[in-house]
């Protein structure tokens, strides 16, 4: 199997990419190869589109199928098993998100909260647990938006993400309208 040029520099960056997000960066590769194919591949194309051992192939769809980014298929009549990316970029961010959620920011979640149950037994650690305390807060906040952002429809979240700082705008409005309703009622 051979990729295109332009195919070729997009796995060559989600490579490079991958290191700074914290995979591998086969795994990477392996990941936007699936994602710029016009159909399901099987691990040997995979290691020879990219030059790789089947191996390590393997072992990246293993870590790929963990953070649920492939798709396993099965050809009729072939016992080999075909990976793919999901279609919808949408779906594709959401599952990153809600799993690095699962791996990073969950853990310390749990961190935070216990240290906000300890009694203080220093003098420097009554600061220490408000400033934990003002980040437990801050991710919780943050962590409850975006399960809500979530739970839209990709047509909507797209109009949001749209107006950007638009969205300034239109809170400045409910404000205005919030206090000729509440000058009205007196």
């Amino acid at each position: 199997m051979t990729i295109t040029p332009l195919a070729s520099r997009f796995v060559a960056h989600f490579g490079e990419m991958g290191s700074r997000w914290g995979i591998n960066r086969t795994v990477g590769q392996i990941y936007a190869l699936l994602f710029v194919s016009n159909k399901p591949l099987n691990a040997e194309e995979i290691a020879e589109a990219l030059s790789i051992s089947r191996s390590n192939v393997s072992m990246g769809l293993k870590e790929l199928q963990a953070w649920r980014l492939v798709k396993l298929q099965h050809q009729p009549g072939d016992r080999r098993e075909y990976f793919s990316a999901p279609d919808d970029v949408w779906t594709i961010f959401s599952t990153l998100a809600e799993e690095r959620r699962k791996r990073e920011v969950d853990p310390t979640l749990t961190m935070l909260r216990d240290a906000l149950m300890e009694r203080p037994s220093e003098p420097g650690d009554k600061f220490a647990q408000q400033r934990m305390k003002e980040m437990y807060e801050f991710i919780e906040l943050f962590t409850s938006w975006f399960s809500d952002v979530q739970k839209m429809e990709p047509k909507t979240l797209m109009q949001l993400m749209k107006l950007g700082s638009r969205v300034k705008k239109l809170l400045e409005v409910k404000d205005k309208i919030a206090v000729i309703a509440g000058s009205k009622s007196k």
